[in-house]
């Protein structure tokens, strides 16, 4: 195990629970390093600060896991982090008309690195990190020793691969132990709100499903009644259903992905056979493939009288933050613009550099050059699966408004 000593003055975010330490915090290392490993992290005078994981390779070298002095680091403590985390979600693991959720939410739940959703029989887990990689093995025999699942299926995040340097392979564990898994295992069936979904395996954007929108999606389903409805950045569909449900006279779902919109087309006829939709609802979907920004430039002005704008994560990194600006402010604007005088927004955004307060200055701003009034409904976020630590505000990613416009 390591001893690290961090520079005067930069304790103060550690010793308030902030979990990522750069190298240039750093005052000393003690022994000199040589391997990824434990360490004891200690303030310029000589304070336990906490126990991390040190790895000079990871583009954070040393991530902060356990604050508490006898918590002594290893796989008991992983181990005991997942346990934790799957318990603390014990009300929605209960649910009968939800079957997929987040179970470990990276260092929200204090484990960096992972994300691990539970799809029907399935558990998926993206890592992004050096320190999820090395304990992957001990994090997917826990989780198979509570959940019991069909498969645990895990791939690595491309976002953070190349910075990380680890391979983009995916590995499959089964009963605790890691497996050679066929690329043609049927779709996974699943429910959520009680809306079926199925997410193929090994593909689609990140695990296959957002399921970090699901109150969302709920809520958008209040206001759809009635409506004609454009789903920008719709992918396979999960806004889209919802509106269907919620009454909507039509929805023109929009995506770049033409087999994301095939397979949202796939989802209403399964959902028309469970008899969770009318056997109508096919007929009242049109599927746009293309470029959503260019699509909603085009669109016939007061057609709509909602719109959902979910667009991918704009600013990957605090670099791009001032361009993500410009597109979100842009997407905002003209959507106003084209909506209905009343009509309904609900607008989102994913990139954790984008903080909520910058936002709703960016609709503000949209606001003003479209010439409405913008009345703010309500304020939306990720669901309890995805909690944010008040220690490390990064968790909070992803952030919403319900909208209404006024010309």
């Amino acid at each position: 195990m390591y001893s690290i000593t961090l520079k005067e003055g930069r304790e103060k975010l550690p010793q308030k629970h902030h979990p990522w330490i750069f190298s240039g915090a750093i005052d000393k290392i003690m022994p000199s390093y040589t391997k990824a490993d434990w360490a004891e992290v200690y303030s310029c005078d000589g304070r336990f600060i906490a126990y991390g994981y040190y790895d000079e390779r990871s583009h954070i070298v040393l991530h902060l896991i356990s604050w508490k002095r006898n918590n002594s680091p290893g796989d008991e403590l992983i181990r005991n982090l997942v346990r934790q985390s799957v318990l603390r979600r014990r009300y929605l693991l209960s649910l009968d008309d939800t079957t997929a959720l987040r179970l470990i939410h990276g260092d929200a739940d204090f484990l960096p690195g992972i994300a691990a959703d539970c799809y029907g029989k399935e558990i998926r887990i993206i890592i992004s990190s050096r320190f999820a990689d090395a304990f992957l093995p001990v994090i997917a025999a826990e989780l198979d020793s509570m959940l019991h699942p069909s498969v645990i299926e895990s791939t690595v995040d491309k976002t953070y691969a190349s910075s990380e340097g680890l391979s983009e392979k995916t590995r499959h564990f089964r009963e605790g132990k890691e497996t050679k898994e066929s690329d043609e295992r049927p779709n996974v069936l699943f429910v959520e709100n009680g809306i079926y979904y199925e997410a193929a395996p090994g593909k689609g954007q990140k695990s296959g499903f957002y399921a970090d929108q699901r109150d969302n999606r709920q809520i958008t389903e209040l206001y759809a009644k009635g409506k004609t409805v454009l789903d920008l950045f719709s992918y396979t569909g999960g806004f889209t259903l919802h509106a269907l449900r919620g009454g909507a006279l039509s929805v023109d779902s929009v995506d770049s992905s033409e087999s994301a919109l095939r397979h949202l087309l796939y989802q209403i006829h399964l959902n028309e056979n469970k008899g969770v939709l009318p056997p109508s609802s096919r007929d009242k979907v049109e599927t746009h493939q293309g470029n959503a920004f260019e699509f909603l430039r085009n669109a016939e002005k007061d057609k709509y009288d909602m719109m959902i704008l979910d667009p991918p994560k704009l600013a990957k990194t605090k670099s791009g933050l001032e361009q993500a600006v410009k597109a979100y402010k842009d997407l905002n604007r003209v959507a106003m613009e084209k909506i209905k005088d009343g009509g309904i927004i609900a607008t989102f955004s994913c990139s954790g550099a984008m903080t909520r307060e910058n936002f709703q200055t960016i609709i503000a701003w949209a606001a003003a050059d479209a010439g409405v009034e913008v009345q703010i409904l309500r304020t939306l976020s990720a669901g309890e699966d995805h909690p944010v630590r008040v220690s490390f505000p990064e968790s909070e990613y992803l952030k919403g408004f319900i909208l209404r416009i006024w010309k």
